[in-house]
């Protein structure tokens, strides 16, 4: 499962969920709607207004929710070695 994370900056609730889904290991791709516009106004499209937006394969959320980061599927994480 892919995951993204529409950050922007200085964002107090994008660096937590960040935090929260390094900590649990899970691999995931960062887009700062600061430096992609575009991504902005596509999120403004699907009914998003507050950010981060976490879009995990079919899932996804707006918001510090380390309630759904919980929920992700092991799949996700990174490998061990």
């Amino acid at each position: 499962m892919r995951i993204t994370i529409y950050t922007r900056n200085d964002c107090v609730q994008c660096h937590a969920t960040k935090r929260a889904m390094e900590s649990r290991g899970f691999e995931f791709e960062m887009v700062n709607v600061d430096l992609v516009p575009d991504a902005a106004d596509i999120l403004r499209a699907q009914g998003f207004r507050q950010l981060p937006v976490v879009i995990a394969g079919e899932t996804s959320w707006s918001g510090f929710r380390p309630d759904m980061i919980n929920r992700l599927h092991p799949e996700s994480r990174v490998a061990s070695a």
